[in-house]
């Protein structure tokens, strides 16, 4: 029976997004000791009209859309983000930056198609599960299309290069092939197959190799390929237990490297301190228990799919990015939801909050 949404989940919603926004712009306060220091209007522009603007207004939108009919298109959905994202590579429309290919430019508008990729998997993979039922056990029906759908992804990303976003998309995609309810034995292979194929990755690129060793030893190359890690070490370190209050970073002016992207934890934590830290981290852990409270009363499989997999890859990438900038998992570029630069980014993710509220007004009670 159709009824309100969760309450709970929207609000914790609102807070990571209006918190997040509220940490950005101090954060984006870095631009002006740059040469970019010309771009902090139309950055903080971009982020509220494309994320916060227009990302309320998708989420509104798809908290009403019936969540069934993304069951209906999940496979053209699945193809459309697939090819969105190879289009990348297409002279004229795709850019790079920090030596990777991976944003389309379309004038003043720009954006990364392998955000619209995850929540393509997503949905193909819940649509393709859900109907699979007891089938997700066998090899046809469960790990045969997973390893398609990981295949073709991976292709497309690692060719960017993107590992971090694959890496997401992985961890996301065998989540749900467990909650679908698959077999372990399966699953012990697949795991056995990534990390040989991972040995045999990170063999051909090199820069992945530095970030591990930077990983086992932050004072290795502090200068070059450790600069990252060690300055995001001094802004938490600095923050102390309380902060040195909003807009008062000293790490996010020409030290932190992406202090509005990959490095806006450690700032949030050098000017809100350990207590401004573990709010972050708290909030996105309430953010999964309530989440996986909506997939666990949702009225189908494919809705449960849906929600767990949307939540999990949110929580899973905020973490992995709080980790990285903390030392205790290498750094990987992946951003930190809600709060990191990205207006189309927040749009997307908004967006996806809808479609798990409209699945909340179908939870059993």
């Amino acid at each position: 029976m159709k009824k309100e949404v969760d309450k709970i989940f929207l609000w914790i919603v609102v807070f990571l997004a209006l918190g997040g926004f509220f940490l950005f712009i101090s954060a984006s306060m870095g631009l002006f000791a740059r040469e970019t220091g010309a771009r902090f209007m139309a950055t903080a522009f971009n982020q509220f009209f494309y994320g916060l603007f227009l990302g309320s207004i998708f989420l509104t939108i798809l908290s009403k859309v019936n969540y069934k009919i993304w069951r209906k298109y999940s496979f053209y959905i699945f193809i459309f983000s697939l090819l969105l994202t190879a289009s990348v590579f297409i002279p004229g429309i795709g850019f790079s930056h920090g030596g990777a290919i991976r944003w389309l430019s379309f004038g003043i508008f720009s954006f990364q198609p392998a955000e619209i990729l995850k929540f393509g998997v997503i949905i193909y993979l819940a649509a393709l599960f859900s109907d699979a039922k007891s089938g997700v056990r066998t090899i046809k029906w469960g790990i045969a299309p997973l390893v398609a759908v990981l295949f073709l992804s991976g292709t497309v990303l690692l060719l960017q290069p993107d590992s971090g976003t694959f890496f997401v998309i992985f961890i996301t995609s065998i989540s749900i092939f467990i909650i679908a309810g698959s077999r372990w034995s399966h699953l012990i292979s697949m795991f056995a197959a990534a990390c040989f194929g991972f040995l045999l990755y990170i063999a051909s690129k090199p820069y992945i190799l530095e970030r591990l060793k930077t990983f086992f030893d932050p004072t290795y190359d502090i200068m070059g390929a450790g600069w990252q890690l060690n300055q995001s070490l001094i802004a938490i370190g600095s923050g102390n237990i309380f902060g040195k209050g909003f807009g008062q970073s000293i790490q996010k002016f020409n030290f932190l490297p992406e202090p509005t992207s990959d490095s806006i934890f450690a700032v949030a934590s050098e000017e809100f301190g350990f207590i401004g830290g573990i709010i972050i981290i708290f909030f996105f852990i309430f953010f999964l228990l309530r989440g996986l409270s909506i997939a666990r009363k949702s009225s189908d499989m494919f809705g449960r799919l849906v929600v767990s997999g949307i939540v999990i890859m949110t929580v899973f990438q905020a973490f992995i990015n709080i980790a990285s900038m903390m030392g205790v998992f290498p750094l990987t570029g992946i951003p930190l939801p809600f709060i990191s630069h990205g207006g189309t980014a927040l749009m997307i993710t908004l967006a996806e909050m809808g479609i798990v509220l409209n699945i909340s007004r179908y939870a059993r009670i």
